[in-house]
């Protein structure tokens, strides 16, 4: 069976769609799938082309037997809307030419959203390649970019819903990454095919028994500091704010620290505020490399998982939950709705906080901080919870299966 990944991110770049997609591909190619991955240069998040693909408009390469072929994409470091679409529609345009040009017919495409745009070349590339389009959406676009309030143009937003409905329809089968995702196309499209395919973690890769403990050291942090990391995209939709907030009520205990790793959109600002206030317990550290996260997770006591308190997100899961879960580290998770139920209420591994309260954060930093017992305990829960739950390679087994069975 032969199955084309179309993704505007991809591996090098660093971030959870990137990551998601490569685990899936290497383990459908494992279970006999022939995979191909159409891609981007990689640029995000720095939005530069990454050494040593600057100034090519097609590249091939191998990565662990994947055949991944990247085009041309425009890049900007400029935040408005009107660069931003060129980004998007750079790589519509030259993904269909090399799609169309350079890779034969396949069984299945899977395009990744966002962005939705990308379903353009999708669908377009579905009819030449006589192939079955599995659109996969891993956010709610752009009904998320307008209650964001992101996007605010009527007839832009209208024209991109009247998209989605079109891809939607057009699509053999649609996938989502949280169940709240899938629940919502179905009760729009309930004539559509839908499956949710979680995001998961590699539990050997994020193993607390392979982690060197030197990343405090090495970054002058002290033995019996109490470390809470944030680790993500540095955006509008985190509400980060919470986090510099309740730092603030926790000036006077000089051993709790927070870390924010990461870059994006919303970095420069927190780092004003930061200084502003001389927030001497908060540290900022640029994204690091996949190989180091599980050795930063490892150094950390617990993560902080929050999104800003809109019913939109009541339907997320950030992919952080399942690394820090894996390393045995307890979430304090500021998201209502889909994911507290399955990691607060059901799986019992960490604590959560009224979305954007920085006072309710502050307790629950307070309470692991007093109380190891707890700590260990929701460590432990974590780790079997994600290890039965969300597992990538019984995720990529179930995928292959329900394939296999619709094909049929």
């Amino acid at each position: 069976m032969k199955l084309l990944i179309l993704t505007q991110y991809f591996p090098p770049e660093v971030g959870a769609p990137q990551n998601r997609l490569y685990e899936l591909a290497i383990r459908l190619q494992k279970k006999g799938f022939e995979i191909s991955v159409l891609t981007a240069m990689p640029n995000y998040p720095q939005m530069e082309i990454h050494d040593p693909y600057k100034g090519k408009f097609r590249y091939y390469e191998e990565m662990n037997g994947l055949k991944v072929y990247r085009s041309w994409i425009f890049v900007s470091k400029s935040k408005s809307v009107f660069f931003r679409l060129l980004n998007y529609f750079s790589f519509v345009w030259s993904s269909f030419w090399s799609g169309w040009l350079r890779l034969g017919k396949f069984d299945y495409i899977i395009c990744e959203s966002p962005p939705l745009f990308l379903g353009l070349s999708a669908f377009f590339l579905k009819k030449l390649k006589v192939a079955k389009l599995i659109f996969n959406v891993s956010d709610l676009w752009p009904e998320s970019a307008e209650k964001l309030g992101i996007v605010t143009n009527k007839l832009f937003l209208n024209i991109a819903y009247r998209l989605e409905e079109f891809l939607y329809k057009k699509s053999e089968l649609i996938t989502g990454q949280t169940q709240g995702i899938v629940k919502n196309i179905s009760l729009r499209f309930p004539d559509k095919i839908t499956y949710w395919l979680p995001n998961g973690v590699d539990i050997d890769f994020y193993n607390h028994a392979n982690v060197k403990n030197e990343w405090r050291k090495e970054n002058h942090f002290l033995e019996n500091d109490f470390i809470v990391l944030y680790a993500g995209i540095i955006g509008h939709a985190q509400g980060l704010e919470v986090i510099l907030n309740s730092a603030q009520n926790l000036i006077d205990k000089e051993d709790i620290k927070f870390i924010l790793l990461g870059n994006g959109p919303e970095k420069s600002r927190l780092l004003d505020l930061k200084r502003n206030r001389r927030n001497e317990n908060i540290f900022f550290f640029e994204t690091l490399p996949k190989v180091h996260m599980p050795h930063v997770i490892g150094a950390s006591d617990a993560s902080i998982i929050p999104l800003r308190k809109i019913d939109l997100f009541k339907g997320a899961i950030p992919s952080k939950i399942f690394e820090s879960l894996a390393m045995k580290k307890p979430i304090l998770l500021g998201v209502e709705g889909e994911a507290k139920e399955l990691f607060i209420d059901e799986g019992n591994c960490g604590l959560a906080f009224e979305p954007e309260n920085a006072q309710d954060l502050t307790n629950k930093v307070l309470q692991l901080y007093n109380d190891r017992n707890l700590l260990r305990q929701l460590g432990e829960n974590g780790r079997k919870y994600v290890a039965k739950k969300f597992n990538r390679d019984f995720i990529a087994d179930e995928f292959l299966n329900f394939l296999t069975h619709h094909q049929s």
